[in-house]
């Protein structure tokens, strides 16, 4: 049972809520899978559950579907003004997915993160939020055999929050998750909102997914991981019947800082982080079946899964 790996302290692999690129987390999920973890959270796709249950070839692991609210940067996709646009290339070089090549934007790798927004000077780019209906997209999902559902609730917009949540509850009765970060919230309304979530659930069915600064992990050093830590801490503070997950800016310093700081967490999530650190290695396109390549960096991946 998934209970079973958050009662000690595990490894989550973060492919991403808006990564729906099949074939790159069919090679991550073999990967980490391979390095340790046996945790994997990806897009609430029919075929990228498909592409991770491939990865895994029915051994035992676990995995979580993220779906968001209106105004998740997780389920942002870029969009590119080309009469604004100058082709200046900045954000080609800034995307940690490759995502945007040629001024050009390839929605199914994009996961919302904002960098190439940051950097762009004509404000060319702007945001498209790709919502869903959970409806039409959790049944078969479910029937598909997954774990845990994972809800982004990073807004103030409580009416949706707690209608999403609700219908969630309704058709699953495995492990819930709900990421929450302060971005929008104050410290006050946030516990508020996650002691509502989980008034109606029992003891220990629920993760709390602490969101520090959301898919912030390019960089390993303490600094940016220190918001997850801390918002974990408002967690932990409150002694509420939950697992407890770090993310968000989530890197190699994440496990020492946290236990420095006494978080007694459950779990790691890490995903931008994760993904850079491999990154060459997945872009291969023989990388499943050049076995010193992948070795070598199931080796790297390893490094990171075992700092958990």
């Amino acid at each position: 049972m998934l209970s079973d790996i958050l009662d000690g302290k595990c490894f989550k692999l973060v492919c991403g809520a808006g990564n729906e690129d099949a074939a790159e987390v069919e090679k991550l999920v073999a990967l980490y899978y391979a390095a340790g973890c046996r945790f994997f959270d990806v897009s609430a796709k029919p075929e990228i559950v498909d592409a991770a249950k491939r990865a895994l070839k029915g051994r035992e692991a676990y995995i979580c579907v993220s779906v968001g609210i209106k105004g998740d940067p997780h389920v942002n996709k870029a969009r590119i003004d080309y009469e604004k646009c100058v082709g200046c290339g900045k954000c080609d070089e800034i995307c940690p997915q490759g995502a945007i090549k040629y001024h050009k934007v390839k929605t199914i790798r994009c996961i919302g993160c904002g960098r190439c927004a940051k950097v762009c000077s004509k404000g060319a780019v702007s945001y498209i939020s790709q919502e869903v209906d959970l409806r039409e997209v959790l049944p078969p999902l479910i029937e598909k055999g997954i774990d845990c559902i994972e809800l982004h609730a990073m807004n103030d917009n409580d009416a949706e929050t707690m209608e999403k949540w609700a219908y969630i509850n309704k058709v699953f009765n495995g492990m819930l998750s709900i990421c929450t970060a302060r971005g929008k919230l104050s410290d006050e309304k946030m516990i508020s909102q996650i002691k509502e979530m989980i008034a109606e659930r029992k003891p220990m069915t629920t993760i709390i997914q602490a969101d520090g600064f959301p898919m912030s992990g390019g960089r390993d050093d303490y600094k940016t991981t220190l918001q997850a830590v801390a918002t974990a801490e408002l967690v932990q503070n409150e002694n509420l019947p939950v697992y407890i997950m770090l993310s968000g800016g989530t890197n190699s310093k994440t496990a020492e800082l946290a236990q420095l700081c006494w978080i007694n967490y459950h779990g790691i999530a890490v995903g931008t982080f994760a993904r850079k650190l491999v990154k060459k290695y997945i872009e291969r396109s023989d990388f499943l079946t050049n076995e010193k390549v992948f070795n070598e960096a199931a080796g790297v991946a390893k490094s990171l899964v075992y700092r958990v």
